[in-house]
């Protein structure tokens, strides 16, 4: 439904303030483009092409409309065009699969921008204070109702055409999760009219993180909507395309600062499955902040099996079950710091916050405990493994 206008200020440039503006009208509409192209993720290689001429039209329209309406001496200055050209401008992002956020953050980006160049030339044209004032709440108060009329669009287009591709979407994300075969999760993508990628890399979050998320993000992301299998509690996923490049998944990284996402790995993009899953385990790690699952691979392969973990930790530390408990301890964070220091006896001193003669004391009842098998490989191995 077309919000109708609401635009209450008068202006009534003059005519001089008027014609300034109007002749740097391109300039500032080339402006506002490179600006969201520069500050928006989701913008970044939409403005190419068809749906990068509809982009820039739209801008000009609205600004051309704005400066019709700054110029009138009354409230009757046609905006209609503006106002309908914005609308589908909604309808055409909510079909290129871009959210309503991101639409609002290019608005923001936009109003900011074109009231920097366009104040600056009125203020060079002579502008005085007062009608420099009513300029700012009118620019203001008219990208209020352009990006009220994009939402409106978006949403229309959302609740016809748009929801059966969002259906279509979910579909192919499930299919993605579930590992159905090739043929069917390829059907599932045509009918969602969706262009795989090269690769896609799973992101577990917050819930309350997504719609920020996704402004920065890919507008291809896929959100499975249905229960996700071993995602925790309050969590959402995301399916993010990539070319699979190391500087693909550093640009992923910086888009998702500030959350606390857990990235798994970027895999082709009919095996994003496997990277859904070890995203999941290293959730479950507990980490906090922004994590990357490529940099806790030690920690997943140790965690993945706990019990067997837990056995072989029993197994290595059985030799001293006979200690007193305080000297066990002592002896088994030696011997985890004398294995993961390759007995370098100063670092081992520095990690235990002992003296270098406190370590040699404690490596020689080692051996004395343990014999021969500290210079086994197979029991070094199986130390570092339960101790690490």
């Amino acid at each position: 439904m077309r919000p109708s206008t609401q635009v209450q200020n008068v202006v009534a440039l003059d005519a001089e303030v008027a014609a300034a503006l109007r002749a740097q009208l391109a300039e500032v509409a080339d402006s506002v483009v490179l600006a969201i192209i520069d500050e928006v993720p989701s913008y970044a290689g939409a403005l190419t092409g068809r749906m990068g001429e509809v982009i820039r039209n739209a801008v000009q329209l609205a600004l051309g409309g704005f400066l019709t309406l700054a110029s009138q001496q009354g409230l009757e200055a046609p905006r209609a065009p503006a106002m309908e050209g914005a609308y589908q401008l909604g309808r055409g992002e909510a079909r290129s699969g871009r959210t309503a956020e991101a639409l609002l953050a290019a608005y923001r980006v936009g109003a900011r921008t074109s009231w920097h160049d366009m104040a600056d030339t009125a203020v060079r044209a002579g502008i005085d204070a007062s009608q420099l004032a009513s300029f700012a709440e009118l620019v203001f108060a008219y990208i209020d109702e352009l990006s009220a009329a994009s939402v409106a669009g978006h949403t229309d287009e959302l609740e016809s055409s748009g929801r059966v591709r969002q259906r279509n979407l979910e579909r192919l994300a499930r299919a993605l999760l579930n590992g159905a075969p090739a043929d069917a999760v390829n059907a599932a993508a045509e009918r969602a009219d969706w262009e795989p990628p090269g690769a896609l890399t799973a992101v577990v979050l917050p819930e309350s993180q997504v719609s920020h998320a996704l402004t920065a993000l890919d507008p291809r992301t896929l959100q499975p909507t249905d229960e996700v299998p071993g995602l925790p509690e309050g969590h959402a996923s995301l399916l993010v395309p990539s070319t699979g490049s190391a500087t693909a998944r550093r640009t992923l990284l910086r888009a998702l600062r500030g959350t606390d996402a857990v990235v798994g790995p970027s895999t082709p993009w009919l095996e994003v499955a496997g990277s859904h899953r070890r995203a999941l385990r290293c959730a479950a790690l507990g980490l906090s902040g922004l994590v990357d699952s490529d940099d806790h691979l030690a920690a997943l392969v140790l965690a993945a099996d706990a019990e067997a973990r837990a056995e072989l930790r029993a197994r290595v530390l059985a030799p001293l079950a006979d200690l007193r408990p305080s000297t066990a301890d002592k002896l088994t964070d030696t011997l985890r710091s004398w294995l993961l220091n390759h007995g370098r006896r100063d670092a081992v001193a520095e990690e235990l916050f002992v003296h270098a003669q406190t370590v040699r004391y404690r490596v020689q009842q080692l051996r004395e405990v343990y014999g021969d098998r500290l210079e086994d490989p197979a029991f070094v191995l199986d130390a570092t493994l339960a101790l690490a």
